[in-house]
C-alpha cells in the first residue's frame, strides 16, 4: 500500500524519482525482492501489479520510458522506437530499443535491449513529445521515422507504421524531399518502394497487409474504405470492388469500439451488410491467420466465394491503432 500511494505520476519510475517520493533504498529493495516492483532496467521500475495488466506492445512502450528516466532523457529515440512515442501502429518489430546519435561509444543508449544508429541528426529532423509530468522527450520526425523504418524493417512491417503516419499528419511530398537530399545511400530504393506503398485509407494493421498481400497476389480492383449507400444506411467497407460486387472485411477484435457501444454498432452493421447481400454483393471475411497464406487469400477473393462470405472462427487479437 505504501508503494501504491507514494508512486510519482509516470507509470515508469527512476530510484532518484521513488527516492524523492519517500521510497527510499530499503523500502525499494525490499519491493524488488517481494515482487511489489519490477526493475524493466537500472535505475528504472514500474509496479508489478501495473506490468502483468499490460499487453506486448505497451510493454514496448514502457520499456523505452525507462531507457529515458535510466539515461536521464538525453537520447533521441528513432526508427521503431519513435514510431511507438508518436503513437503509430506498430507490427512485428520486436521490443529492441532505437536510438540516433551522431558519435560513438555512447554510454547513455549502449545495453543489449538497445541499438545504437550512429548518424548526425539535423534539427529538422528531431521533435520532442511531452510526458504527462511536464517533462519532454526527444525523437525523430514522423518523416525520418517513417523513412528510417523503411530501410530497417520489411515492407509490410514499415508500411503499417507509414501508414498511420499518414494518418497522423506525416507529409508525403516533405519526405520524398528528405529522400532525395539525404547523404544515407543505404536503403533508399527500400525507402521509395515503402513510399509508394503508402495509403492512408488503411485503418489499421489489418487493413494494410491486406492491401499489400492484394497488390502481392496480383488483384486489382478493389478500393479502401468504399463507401456504399443502403437502405440500413451508409456501409463503409473495408475494400470493394464495384465491378465484380465483392466486398473484403478484414476483422480484427475491437473493430467497432471506437465507434458507438458494441452489441448496438454490430447490430447496425449486420443490417446494412444484409442490405448489400440481397443487393448482389458477396462479403470475403479475412482474419490475421489468413495474411501467412497469400496464396490461400487469392483463391478466396479470385475467383470469389458464389453467394456467401467466408467465415472462421475467433481471430488473434488485432493490434489496436492508438
Amino acid at each position: 500500500m505504501a508503494i501504491e500511494a507514494l508512486w510519482p505520476t509516470l507509470p515508469v519510475a527512476s530510484t532518484r524519482q521513488l527516492v524523492e517520493a519517500g521510497i527510499g533504498d530499503r523500502l525499494l529493495t525490499g519491493a524488488v525482492r517481494n515482487g511489489v516492483l519490477f526493475r524493466l532496467r537500472r535505475g528504472a521500475y514500474v509496479r508489478s501489479s501495473h506490468w502483468s495488466q499490460l499487453k506486448p506492445w505497451e510493454r514496448d512502450h514502457l520499456r523505452i520510458q525507462a531507457h529515458y528516466e535510466s539515461t536521464g532523457g538525453t537520447c533521441r529515440y528513432s526508427h521503431v522506437s519513435a514510431a511507438r512515442l508518436h503513437a503509430c501502429s506498430v507490427w512485428n518489430c520486436g521490443p529492441q530499443i532505437h536510438v540516433t546519435t551522431g558519435y560513438s561509444n555512447s554510454r547513455t543508449s549502449t545495453g543489449p535491449d538497445v541499438k545504437t544508429h550512429l548518424f548526425a541528426l539535423d534539427d529538422s529532423d528531431v521533435s520532442t513529445l511531452p510526458l504527462a509530468d511536464g517533462r519532454e522527450i526527444y525523437v525523430t520526425s514522423l518523416e525520418r521515422t517513417v523513412l528510417d523504418c523503411a530501410r530497417l524493417l520489411r515492407l509490410n512491417e514499415a508500411a503499417v507504421i507509414g501508414d498511420h503516419a499518414l494518418r497522423k499528419g506525416a507529409d508525403l511530398p516533405r519526405m520524398l524531399q528528405l529522400l532525395e537530399q539525404s547523404n544515407i545511400k543505404r536503403g533508399r530504393r527500400r525507402a521509395l518502394t515503402l513510399l509508394d506503398a503508402l495509403d492512408a485509407r488503411s485503418e489499421s494493421a489489418g487493413e494494410t497487409r491486406t492491401r499489400l498481400l492484394l497488390r502481392e497476389v496480383g488483384i486489382d480492383g478493389f478500393e479502401p474504405q468504399y463507401e456504399l449507400t443502403t437502405p440500413a444506411g451508409l456501409f463503409r467497407a473495408d475494400f470493394a470492388d464495384p465491378s465484380r460486387r465483392v466486398i473484403i472485411e478484414f476483422d480484427g477484435k475491437g473493430k467497432y469500439s471506437d465507434f458507438g457501444p458494441t452489441d448496438e454498432v454490430l447490430l447496425a452493421e449486420r443490417a446494412r451488410e444484409n442490405a448489400l447481400t440481397e443487393e448482389g454483393w458477396i462479403f470475403v471475411r479475412l482474419e490475421w491467420p489468413h495474411l501467412a497464406s497469400p496464396a490461400d487469400v487469392k483463391r478466396r477473393v479470385w475467383p470469389p466465394p458464389h453467394g456467401r462470405g467466408y467465415k472462421t472462427g475467433p481471430a488473434p487479437h488485432e493490434r489496436p491503432d492508438p
